[in-house]
């Protein structure tokens, strides 16, 4: 015990006499061994803006001189409509976790997780194969929370299939489940460690008010410091945005939002950098059933990283769809490949 008791002690003086020490060493002296005495001057770091070639290089790797505790992270998905074949697999399997396993790893990695889900989940929905009426028998929410799931946009064209009875089901699901409902009634908030994520959801498929939603923007604006919209617009199967679609999102920009995520037509199409914000315009499929080409079974999922209130990094992870709903995450030349298309719808869009 008495050893013991000397080791602490002398210990104890060691860090003592250290402490004064580096207390009382020269300004010059500090500079010099300064590298051994912190583990990183996060001061140096700028965050600079993105750009195509940094969205589409290999490297995704953050300096090291980047404050980790400044960094949050956002992924958001392709399409999500467990209903129709996905509805019937879960149920058939009774494992509503199934279509998430091959990617919930890496889903819920992420501060916050966005998935546009575009059928109601209710109670005693039909199972069927086939048809264009949408809904997920209600257990499948169990797979949303699997894969970490924090927003759901419903703002699109097959959350009413079942009627305003089908949403308010769902919301009431998503809400037991801590799962934020965007796009149905205002702006909903997360919180990430002091800094706050709005996120607005609009069917743009539909008519819509561009002045009443940059009104909308402004107001969350007053109240989050990152601004998300999340657009379901375009013409489906086509790889480049329509022109109402760029004039929206230049308008939703200018109106003061940070990022637009957008979907619905059910192929990948590009991004575009417009005062230094980002535009995704569409993800592709993530979980769906159109097993009947090779672009309506791909998809990217993007991780968005920021850096207090800016926009840093953009990294796109290609998937592919089997079995009629399970996507999995590609690598090798079939990754690069989705990659490579996708940076040169860009750049034909951007110039």
């Amino acid at each position: 015990m008495f050893k013991f008791l000397l080791l602490i002690f002398g210990l104890l003086l060691i860090i003592l006499i250290w402490t004064s020490w580096e207390n009382n060493l020269s300004s010059s002296t500090t500079k010099l061994i300064s590298p051994f005495l912190t583990k990183t001057n996060y001061v140096q770091f700028e965050p600079k803006t993105i750009t195509l070639e940094q969205i589409f290089s290999a490297n995704h790797q953050l300096p090291k001189t980047a404050d980790p505790k400044k960094i949050r992270t956002l992924i958001a998905t392709g399409d999500v409509i467990p209903a129709r074949s996905v509805n019937y697999q879960a149920v058939t399997r009774n494992n509503f976790n199934w279509v998430w396993e091959k990617t919930g790893n890496i889903i819920k990695n992420a501060d916050i997780t966005l998935i546009n889900l575009e059928s109601p989940l209710i109670t005693n929905c039909p199972l069927t194969q086939e048809g264009m009426i949408f809904c997920g028998d209600k257990r499948n929410i169990a797979g949303l929370k699997f894969a970490g799931v924090d927003v759901a946009n419903l703002a699109n064209n097959h959350s009413g299939n079942y009627g305003q009875q089908g949403i308010t089901e769902a919301v009431d699901l998503l809400n037991q489940t801590n799962i934020l409902p965007a796009g149905i009634n205002g702006p909903v908030y997360q919180n990430i460690r002091g800094l706050k994520f709005g996120f607005l959801g609009y069917n743009a498929l539909e008519k819509i008010n561009e002045e009443k939603v940059c009104q909308d923007i402004k107001e969350v604006k007053n109240k989050a410091q990152i601004i998300i919209v999340a657009f379901h617009w375009g013409t489906e199967y086509q790889a480049q945005p329509d022109e109402f679609q760029k004039n929206l999102a230049h308008k939703a920009i200018d109106c003061g939002v940070d990022l637009i995520i957008g979907n619905h037509p059910h192929w990948i199409q590009p991004v575009e950098i417009y005062h230094d914000k980002l535009i995704t315009y569409a993800h592709g499929n993530f979980i769906f059933d159109q097993m009947w080409s090779e672009k309506t079974k791909e998809g990217v999922v993007g991780k968005y990283t920021f850096y207090d209130d800016k926009l840093i990094d953009v990294e796109f992870l290609p998937v592919k769809i089997e079995n009629y709903g399970q996507p999995y995450f590609l690598e090798g030349q079939a990754k690069l490949q989705i990659l490579d298309e996708m940076k040169l719808e860009s750049l034909k869009l951007m110039n």
